[in-house]
């Protein structure tokens, strides 16, 4: 039986935030999951490691295209390529990128299971209600509790919801980037610097200058898969 992909979704720009994260993914793939972990296996690799230094020269003049590829690469990834989401919300304030993909999980349909065991929260003991109210107040507070409570989440959803314009640009966008990946052979990924490795993905993506202002004629939906 193919095994179910889940997208873990938090902070990752410290190593104490990346490790959270990786117990994350941990725990889900001693459970028999499959999972994305955008500082491992998206774009993100690449741009986190810059950390405080100026961004290389042939990245900032591709800014722009890095943001946007970013983002279609993980909404691709989040509502095509895998079957729940996990958030962590551990962090004095949970993450903005976090928010954004719990949000966007919620209205494409997808299983989405909260997590946090941090203690800390900024509205007397509680976080903000448009977030926790996504999954009706229901957070995981322990970490082996996860593969159980997305096994539930997984069973309650059903059929597929159909995403706006953009959205289906973005990930159409995504999954192009990420197909353009997994060609990249691991050796040439670990010799080269990062912003040529950025720049070489964008460039094989936009070969085609038609793709940003082409029309799709078929409606995109997501499954719950």
């Amino acid at each position: 039986m193919e095994k179910k992909r889940i997208y873990c979704s938090g902070p990752l720009f410290c190593a104490e935030e990346i490790g959270g994260m990786s117990a994350i993914a941990g725990v889900l793939e001693d459970a028999g999951f499959q999972t994305f972990l955008p500082h491992r296996d998206g774009l993100e690799r690449y741009v986190v490691r810059f950390g405080k230094m100026p961004v290389p020269s042939i990245a900032s003049g591709i800014r722009t295209r890095i943001d946007y590829a970013i983002f279609s690469l993980d909404v691709y990834e989040m509502t095509e390529g895998c079957s729940g989401v996990v958030c962590n919300l551990n962090g004095r304030v949970p993450d903005e990128g976090m928010i954004v993909e719990a949000s966007l999980a919620y209205a494409a349909g997808k299983p989405l299971v909260l997590f946090k065991d941090d203690i800390r929260a900024p509205f007397g003991g509680y976080d903000n209600s448009m977030l926790t109210s996504l999954v009706r107040g229901k957070i995981i507070k322990k970490i082996r509790e996860l593969p159980s409570a997305l096994e539930y989440e997984m069973s309650q959803k059903t059929g597929t919801v159909s995403l706006s314009d953009d959205l289906k640009k973005a990930v159409g966008y995504g999954k192009r980037i990420a197909s353009v990946m997994n060609r990249l052979p691991d050796r040439s990924v670990k010799k080269e610097r990062s912003d040529r490795i950025l720049s070489r993905i964008i460039d094989e993506v936009l070969k085609e200058e038609s793709f940003f202002t082409e029309e799709t004629g078929d409606e995109q939906g997501v499954g719950c898969s």
